[in-house]
């Protein structure tokens, strides 16, 4: 059992021996893996030991998306930890799904399963379809092991030969991941963008997941498009069928918080007031900021940077709010100067439309931080000249200074 295929290796993970071999490998150091591997080759063959050690570290990595408690109950490939939907945006679409009534959906391009998961808890039977089998393999044993198996069917076989009429939506989340990396183009996924949309447009609901770097020009009419981030990092674009074609929207997770379009224009620039505004990834992506802006009575610092400006602290999800207390041009010696001045110890440092490295001005400002107090700056261009602001955070509730 040295040399097993890898689905012969998958396969026998799902063993009584493999399933007690994964129990006490759980956890292992990577520094001690050669040690317990060696103990454990002693009782189990070589290539199952390797096998098992191979996905208690695939577990580990799968930690931060999918949360302990199924992570390590669940089985993963290298691809399906790397590109799987994480926990918390699965079950939110999940959930925007049974909102419209939905019961059943083909979930094609499935992955290990991670949205199919996120499916079946919300109630709703579905089909998950990949073509490879390995991959399918692992959905399979997920839905097993998570006691899900009798809402989800996995099928391995192509997702363009599958009949999706029986289903009340469809969901794609095509391959954004070829042999040279991430594929930008969208007619390069696989399948392409266009066979997808097709596909939706014949479900009565469907959603599609794409890249968050999509331009907006290839969202087709007929779909609303949704952004969506996750504690602060933008995750995944999705193009939902059936709902308000047209729309476009961020949605910020926790919560969900979610910014409608109004279609508003750009934002005026106008002189810096006392705060500044750093809307999230998604509200950026989604080309929204204008609706930012005008909730919080600002405007932009420069028309080509998304920070927004404003006089007054109001409360938002969709930006972080900052006090501005310096504002001068760039200038080091005169940064490293109010650091000092202010006792400032730990520096965050944020840029937009500036070529500086961050941590390379960082070490030169504070070579030996050991100031009590925290500041962030801003890296930026203020009505189209290079620019540092220097301020910090302002939190729910805090007094202005």
């Amino acid at each position: 059992m040295n040399d097993l295929a890898p689905l012969d290796s998958f396969a026998a993970l799902l063993t009584p021996e493999g399933l007690a071999l994964l129990d006490e490998v759980r956890g292992t150091d990577p520094a001690a893996e050669l040690a317990v591997a060696t103990r454990l080759r002693r009782d189990h063959p070589a290539g199952l030991v390797s096998a098992a050690l191979a996905q208690a570290r695939l577990r580990q990595r799968a930690v931060a998306k999918f949360g302990t408690a199924d992570a390590e109950r669940m089985f993963f490939t290298p691809n399906g930890v790397e590109q799987s939907t994480r926990t918390s945006v699965a079950a939110y679409r999940a959930g925007r799904f049974a909102a419209l009534g939905v019961r059943s959906v083909a979930d094609l391009c499935c992955g290990i399963g991670g949205d199919a998961i996120a499916l079946a808890r919300a109630g709703i039977r579905v089909l998950a379809v990949d073509r490879d089998p390995l991959t399918a393999a692992a959905a399979r044993a997920n839905a097993e092991a998570l006691g899900l198996a009798d809402l989800i069917e996995v099928r391995e076989a192509d997702v363009t030969e599958v009949d999706t009429s029986p289903y009340d939506a469809v969901f794609v989340d095509p391959a954004r991941r070829g042999g040279r990396g991430r594929i930008f183009d969208p007619e390069a996924y696989s399948p392409p963008l266009s066979w997808a949309v097709d596909t939706a447009l014949k479900a009565p609901h469907a959603a599609l997941k794409i890249a968050p770097g999509v331009p907006h020009e290839a969202v087709p009419p007929q779909a609303e498009a949704e952004w969506i981030s996750d504690g602060g990092d933008v995750k995944e674009a999705v193009l939902w069928f059936a709902t308000e074609p047209g729309l476009v929207r961020a949605t910020l997770l926790p919560g969900p918080h979610t910014l409608r379009g109004r279609g508003l224009p750009n934002p005026q620039v106008r002189s810096l007031g006392r705060y500044l505004y750093e809307p999230d990834g998604a509200v950026i992506r989604a080309h929204l900021v204008a609706e930012v802006a005008a909730d919080l009575d600002g405007g932009l610092i420069d028309e080509t940077i998304a920070y927004v400006t404003a006089d007054e602290p109001r409360p938002t999800p969709y930006a972080t709010a900052y006090e501005i207390t310096d504002q001068f041009p760039f200038h080091v010696k005169k940064l490293k100067a109010l650091l000092r001045e202010r006792e400032v110890g730990v520096l965050t440092v944020k840029k937009r439309g500036s070529a500086v490295d961050p941590e390379e001005l960082r070490r030169k400002v504070l070579p030996k931080p050991h100031g009590r107090n925290a500041a962030t700056v801003f890296l930026t261009r203020v009505a189209g000249a290079p620019a540092m602001l220097l301020g910090h955070p302002v939190r729910p509730g805090e007094p202005a200074t």
